[in-house]
């Protein structure tokens, strides 16, 4: 929305500044923190006067998180609020990344919202049907994904990317969309996997979105591209606004999700930012980075996957409890080492996601 004091620039004074894309994303971090700190606490004990219980513990869960009965969830409202000021305030509204970027994240989180109204609501577990959740993910992921290709330049449409490779392109024609729509989804599942320790999931969030937002501003630059010799996506650099404006909200929602938590950030904000990953990656022609970079959701959705049909193969399990941060808790590992262990991993892949831009 700042974009267009622009037109009352004449090159040489402050109103310039906000042709630039690293000072707008700059303007949308401290935004989205700022917004985060101011309403952070009183959205925190609306959400504890309305939900009373908050959100309902699992009965096989380890025997530390009944402790936390009575914390609320949907925290994530409050991410996706600060994201929502944020990104309308600093982005270009007529970039279609941006527009893509928000639609599935939004989408993704009235799913989340409902699943969290329900598990409140009747004070259990349970939630939205999984077939319903996946059918309306599966649908709006349809949606994002001929929306993307729409867009996307002629040479790059329903076409697959190689990291490392980076002159190899692969044609998958019309296929191409269900492979998207199993990036987005599966992307925000694995995510709502993740997060179920204090502070587990937000902070490889957020080092994913600033990883995908440093390749989507490296890929909307040509200049950049052809230094690099990866493919060309002119307006993808917008998004690294969204990403900047992600982190930020995602730090004042951690301010109060830091263990022990004051709120949880539920499916509302999980399956949102999760499903958000998934739109840059497929926005930016990155979906293979994605899986390198959130290697950590990969390795917490492979352990259900794992667990679910080798249980019902043999009637034993491979890992102690799943998802796989259970594993460790029933290994004896404390809630914060898990956590801060995760958090140095998710750094790792991301350096190694960043290095498949020049490496070749």
């Amino acid at each position: 929305m700042l974009y267009w004091l622009t037109e009352f620039s004449d090159g040489g004074d402050i109103f310039n500044l906000f042709r630039y894309i690293t000072f707008r994303s700059g303007g949308a971090f401290f935004t989205a923190l700022i917004f985060g700190f101011i309403f952070g606490k009183p959205l925190i004990n609306i959400l504890r006067k309305k939900q009373g219980r908050g959100q309902p513990i699992r009965e096989d869960g380890p025997e530390s998180h009944k402790e936390k009965q009575g914390t609320p969830t949907m925290g994530g409202l409050l991410i996706l609020s600060a994201l929502l000021v944020s990104t309308l305030l600093w982005t270009r509204l007529d970039n279609p990344y941006v527009w893509i970027t928000l639609f599935v994240t939004y989408s993704f989180g009235l799913i989340g919202f409902w699943d969290d109204f329900a598990k409140v609501s009747k004070n259990n577990t349970a939630g939205v049907s999984g077939k319903i959740r996946l059918s309306l993910g599966m649908a709006i992921a349809a949606i994002a994904a001929i929306w993307a290709s729409a867009v996307h330049p002629e040479g790059l449409q329903y076409q697959l990317a190689f990291p490392v490779f980076k002159d190899t392109l692969l044609n998958m024609g019309y296929l191409f969309i269900p492979f998207v729509m199993i990036v987005i989804v599966g992307s925000a599942n694995a995510v709502n996997l993740t997060d179920g320790l204090d502070g587990l999931a937000i902070m490889p969030v957020m080092i994913a979105a600033g990883t995908l937002g440093v390749i989507a501003y490296a890929v909307g630059r040509v200049d950049f591209t052809e230094y690099l010799d990866v493919h060309y996506v002119p307006g993808t650099g917008e998004l690294f606004v969204f990403t900047s404006a992600l982190i930020g909200g995602g730090l004042g929602f951690l301010w109060y999700n830091a263990p022990p938590a004051a709120v949880f950030m539920g499916d509302t904000g999980s399956l949102a930012l999760g499903g958000a990953l998934g739109a840059i990656a497929v926005a930016t022609k990155h979906e293979i980075v994605l899986a390198i970079v959130g290697g950590i959701f990969v390795a917490e959705a492979l352990s259900v996957i794992i667990q679910v049909l080798y249980y019902k193969r043999t009637g034993k399990r491979v890992f102690l409890m799943a998802p796989i941060h259970h594993h460790f808790e029933h290994k004896g590992w404390q809630e914060p080492q898990i956590v801060i262990r995760f958090w140095i991993i998710s750094l790792i892949l991301a350096l190694i996601g960043l290095a498949t831009l020049k490496v070749r």
